[in-house]
């Protein structure tokens, strides 16, 4: 138990940083692979009777797959921007901002792959429909932005 609490003495800053930075893109890139995986499933089915669309369902597909990069970009600032002494409660800090982009970037990117789907469909029947698919999938990612934005500006804090 003393090297517990002599290693979180030591470390504690930079294990509770690091556990943000791992929640931070595992989970919004997990809800991006589940998400664009599910357009692209859909996308497959499409293509497969109508090929000559392919640059739409493509654009589908690549919605769900930004709350990822953005999980990313958060992971990446904190893992650049954290000094190797950070103390524990700044540690703590980082780990409680990447929730937002954590949380509703998993949630939001999954969605946003079932709504993506849906524009799939309107591609098939209504190709001149297109545009209103997308918007629809995109009106997922206002939270995915939002969550980035309050992670972004959290982060900021810390430092």
């Amino acid at each position: 138990m003393e090297h517990l609490a002599s290693y979180f003495s030591t470390y504690g800053g930079i294990f509770f940083a690091s556990l943000g930075i791992v929640l931070a893109v595992s989970l919004s890139g997990m809800g991006s692979a589940y998400g664009v995986g599910k357009a692209g499933q859909a996308a497959t089915a499409l293509l497969k009777e109508q090929p000559e669309k392919f640059v739409q369902a493509l654009l589908l597909q690549l919605l769900p797959g930004t709350q990822g990069l953005y999980g990313f970009v958060i992971g990446m600032f904190i893992l650049f921007s954290m000094p190797a002494d950070l103390a524990v409660q700044d540690g703590l800090a980082y780990l409680f901002a990447t929730l937002p982009i954590a949380i509703v970037g998993y949630a939001s990117a999954k969605h946003q792959g079932n709504v993506a789907v849906g524009g799939m469909q309107i591609l098939a029947k209504r190709p001149e429909e297109f545009m209103k698919g997308a918007i629809l999938s995109a009106m997922v990612e206002t939270y995915a932005i939002l969550a980035f934005v309050v992670s972004f500006m959290l982060v900021l804090r810390v430092g």
